[in-house]
């Protein structure tokens, strides 16, 4: 989700809600209390130089059980992020304090809570790093009936 799209949605709410993966909801004290542009400068195992920009929120919650963040509000702080520290219409990552580390999440909206989504790594250069394609999985005698016979570069074997 694109810093565009969540502020178009938090003008559609009277409450925000974040959904774990795991369904249950971030409790409902939660500060949000950084939103920043994070930038990565790296190189990949293929030797490419490679940037990435994010914007990033941070989801916190202390004893302060009295404490709501309300659209209105959290969109006076992305509006202040992107004028005092330029940041643009970027992809937004989430951070969460899980039990025993920091959990960073892609962010979705379901019409009622955002999504806090699972990120995967990858290998950015699987042609250059020796990564076979995956192969395709046909079950024995389903080969037969497309082809009449079994080539190296089929995938029946």
């Amino acid at each position: 989700m694109k810093l565009s799209e969540i502020k178009n949605k938090l003008k559609e709410l009277s409450t925000i809600a974040f959904q774990l993966p795991n369904g249950e909801l971030v409790p409902s004290h939660f500060h949000v209390t950084e939103v920043g542009k994070v930038s990565k400068h790296f190189i990949d195992c293929g030797g490419i130089v490679r940037k990435e920009e994010v914007v990033n929120f941070q989801l916190w919650e202390a004893n302060d059980y009295d404490h709501r963040l309300h659209p209105e509000k959290l969109i006076h702080i992305i509006e202040l992020s992107e004028k005092n520290i330029e940041i643009e219409d970027l992809e937004i990552e989430v951070e969460y304090q899980m039990k025993d580390t920091i959990g960073k999440f892609n962010l979705d909206f379901n019409g009622e809570n955002f999504l806090l989504t699972s990120k995967l790594t990858n290998c950015l250069a699987q042609d250059k790093c020796g990564i076979p394609p995956e192969k395709l999985k046909v079950k024995i005698g389903e080969w037969n009936a497309k082809e009449k016979s079994c080539t190296p570069d089929s995938g029946c074997c």
